[in-house]
């Protein structure tokens, strides 16, 4: 038997943000980043719609894009102190991820971030606390799925958490906080989306529920992302790219993913490539590496009327001014001999991502070695 988990309510749309004064509880805990959501008047109006709801809230803020361990300890920290009833993380897919683990430290405060890696081992919540997701990006769908992805510092590591019990009770889908995302996050998290959609679309647990939900969110993504990149304003288009993000969230996170994810995992912790830049740069070369063990990518191409999913993704990325090597990225510089260094290791590690299990074919460590090496160097 198969099962396939949602949030319990999806609220989107124009004005969804009101949802929060539609709940019941005493106490809310809000999570999130930096200072945008708040300069942009969005916590003032999740703080406003709480209080219609009679809810008496306090903020954490300052979660990093690659949340720590520390953070989240942090966190859980002043959940224990507070004891809210409501944990409502809002802003990119690392406050979200962040207030998942700090949610599950504050109902089990015994518990450390290896007691929680193997898939599975987490303990139930919803003890102490239910959680509302609210995503200022299209992209992560940490909104609706039942992953979080945390930073161990120390040995530059990112570990993906997969649970059931960290699915949202709530998630709200509001156009009007993507639309203030600047250009380039725009393009990086639009590519989040597409790598989670035609990942989840070839994945081995890809079935007849998820498969629809993963093509919808592909055409979205490419029939809306570049607009949005040249016209952040155009609210259509951000209506569009925030429900794909939600939509390919729906099937990965009941699906899985694959090697895009568990290089950029490894290659982020490394050396600090933002994930969604990370996925646009590997997917052309880990779609030409799948095409060898599915068909499932004929399938999207006929749906969309495309010749070559590899060669449509470059031509987005090129519009979106996505670089095809790692080693011409402008946001960090990874010489040859540093990538070279850790190059070993790194493959082994994205080898044994819990991502790599849905991948369709036999992935080895030589092969994920020999993607790097590609993708770093720009061998199409």
């Amino acid at each position: 038997m198969k099962n396939f988990k949602i949030p319990n309510n999806i609220a989107f749309g124009d004005g969804a943000l009101e949802e929060l004064a539609n709940i019941q509880g005493r106490r809310a805990v809000i999570v999130t980043g930096g200072s945008s959501m708040k300069r942009f008047g969005f916590i003032d109006q999740v703080q406003a719609m709480l209080s219609k709801a009679d809810i008496e809230s306090c903020v954490f803020d300052g979660v990093e894009p690659n949340p720590s361990v520390e953070t989240v300890e942090k966190g859980a920290k002043l959940m224990q102190e507070f004891e809210p009833d409501w944990i409502v993380a809002i802003g990119g897919g690392s406050a979200l991820d962040a207030a998942k683990i700090m949610w599950c430290f504050y109902e089990h405060p015994t518990l450390t971030l290896a007691d929680i890696l193997p898939v599975g081992a987490m303990p139930a919540l919803r003890n102490k606390a239910k959680f509302i997701a609210i995503p200022s990006t299209s992209g992560t769908a940490s909104e609706i799925t039942a992953f979080s992805v945390i930073t161990d510092l120390k040995e530059h590591v990112k570990y993906p958490i997969v649970s059931e019990h960290i699915v949202p009770d709530i998630a709200i889908v509001d156009p009007a906080l993507p639309a203030k995302m600047p250009a380039h996050i725009t393009a990086n998290t639009g590519m989040d989306v597409m790598a989670h959609a035609l990942e989840a679309f070839v994945s081995i647990a890809a079935n007849d529920y998820s498969d629809p939900l993963a093509m919808r969110a592909t055409k979205l993504v490419f029939e809306n992302l570049a607009t949005v990149y040249e016209n952040g304003e155009d609210m259509v288009g951000r209506d569009n790219m925030h429900n794909a993000s939600t939509l390919a969230g729906m099937a990965f996170s009941n699906v899985s993913l694959g090697l895009v994810h568990s290089l950029a995992h490894k290659i982020g912790g490394e050396f600090g490539v933002t994930h969604g830049l990370a996925n646009a740069i590997l997917l052309p070369y880990i779609v030409k590496y799948n095409k060898q063990f599915t068909d499932k990518y004929a399938e999207i191409e006929q749906y969309l009327g495309i010749a070559s999913v590899e060669d449509a993704i470059l031509t987005l990325n090129h519009q979106l001014n996505i670089p095809v090597a790692f080693k011409d990225i402008d946001e960090v510089t990874i010489t040859e001999e540093a990538f070279l260094a850790v190059l070993d290791r790194m493959s082994d590690n994205a080898f044994n991502d819990p991502c790599t299990l849905t991948n369709p074919g036999t992935p080895s460590p030589e092969s994920v070695k020999a993607i790097y090496t590609q993708a770093y160097y720009g061998q199409l």
